[in-house]
């Protein structure tokens, strides 16, 4: 598995986690974990905003990493 495929890996992970926890803020009636879950959905923005830029980076300086 190359380093690209390994970062596109992580980022649908990552996305997954940012789905659950939108779905656990839905379900929640406690306006305290609705901050918690919305503050860790925040976070995880920049995550993957990070692991985009990093992919974009990879597909750039390895056209063969885009696509995989």
């Amino acid at each position: 598995m190359t380093v690209g495929s390994k970062v596109k890996q992580t980022l649908a992970s990552v996305k997954s986690v940012q789905g659950t926890l939108k779905i656990y803020a839905e379900q929640t009636k406690s306006i305290e974990e609705k901050e918690v879950y919305k503050e860790s959905v925040d976070t995880i923005d920049k995550v993957i905003s990070d692991l985009q830029d990093r992919v974009r980076s990879l597909e750039y300086q390895e056209p063969d990493y885009k696509g995989n």
